[in-house]
């Protein structure tokens, strides 16, 4: 099988898994019917779901101080042009993310900024990330568990190895960044572990994966210096204009239940947006949410209504935003990337 045809197999799978999950997989676990949630739903007025969509674009505008931040040069429209181009592609494709750094990567070089700084800021924001997605549901659970609030098993274990993870990857990023020892210690054990499959892969490659680790500290620290606080102020807000949004629109299809019940309920959903089965995990982020808010008494038509409604603004909305801003970044000027080892021409 062609890696071409690889990708439409995966892709045919993820969208039908998707789709099986939210025609049939929604309504089954919430035990009510597609009628009723469409009832919830069409009760929504359009001046509330402009000011629902008003709240996502601030909580876009907020992400631009993450990507600024790594990237130093970048202005912030550009910057949320490359949020928008990005998510669109990614919100598209199973495992769309890595088309998504590529469209990310691409738009990047064409306004003059060099491989070097690109490729560390996209490393950055991931790691940023993917922090902050596992640290959600860390926080809320343990909130909850330490309220007395009985959680059930699944959630447990679902602290528990977010918990394991995101101290293992912090750990990693720590240490890598703070001592030269340990970086080259890592880049070792890489080294054994996975370099076999990537020389396979790239037999005329000649740079080891711990040659690439001390050189990643030196660029990671680089940013991370001068662009640690404005990533991590640009996450809150971004996450925080979400989970107004969440909370919002669970009033809105009269889901009452307690704000700390809500928070866990949305960054469960967060977290299980980084699945790469389906298209930006939708599907599964939808079930699951669902099955978490009415497992706690939420109304069975009100929580899966609330859920498509606040997955429409959040995944489907980014879209045609998405495509005004390849529409902004194709008028926009382009500069010509620097060979390596020039600094980059910011615009």
């Amino acid at each position: 099988m062609t890696p071409r045809t690889r990708q439409l197999v995966q892709g045919a799978i993820g969208l039908g898994l998707a789709a099986s999950l939210l025609i049939w997989g929604l309504p089954y676990f919430a035990k009510t019917s597609w009628g009723d949630i469409w009832d919830v739903i069409r009760t929504v007025p359009p001046s509330k779901a402009i000011a629902f969509q008003a709240i996502m674009l601030a909580g876009l505008l907020s992400y631009t101080f993450v990507v600024t931040g790594s990237l130093r040069g970048l202005s912030h429209p550009k910057a949320l042009i490359v949020n928008l181009c990005g998510s669109s592609v990614s919100n598209l494709l199973p495992g769309g993310g890595a088309v998504g750094l590529a469209a990310t990567y691409a738009i990047c070089r064409s306004w003059g900024f060099s491989r070097r700084a690109t490729s560390t800021s996209a490393i950055v924001t991931g790691v940023w990330n993917v922090l902050a997605r596992i640290a959600l549901p860390v926080l809320a659970i343990a909130a909850l568990w330490f309220g007395g609030v009985t959680l059930p098993d699944v959630l447990k274990e679902l602290a528990v190895a977010g918990m394991v993870t995101g101290l293992a990857i912090l750990g990693a990023l720590i240490a890598i960044m703070v001592s030269e020892r340990a970086a080259q210690a890592i880049g070792r054990l890489l080294d054994r572990v996975i370099g076999p499959l990537i020389r396979r892969r790239r037999p005329a490659s000649t740079m080891s994966i711990q040659e690439l680790v001390r050189d990643l500290r030196a660029r990671i620290n680089d940013v991370v210096g001068s662009g640690w606080w404005s990533m991590t102020l640009g996450m809150i807000g971004f996450f925080a204009a979400y989970y107004l949004l969440f909370v919002l629109i669970m009033r809105q299809t009269g889901v009452t239940l307690p704000l700390n019940l809500l928070f866990a309920a949305f960054a469960i959903g967060r977290l299980l947006t980084t699945i790469g089965i389906t298209p930006g995990g939708v599907g599964v982020t939808e079930t699951a949410t669902t099955i978490v808010l009415v497992g706690w008494g939420a109304d069975p038509a009100g929580a899966p209504a609330g859920v498509v409604l606040f997955s429409i603004f959040t995944h489907l909305m980014e879209v045609p935003l998405g495509a005004l801003g390849w529409l902004l970044w194709t008028i926009s000027p382009k500069v010509k990337p620097p060979v390596e080892g020039e600094e980059a021409a910011y615009v």
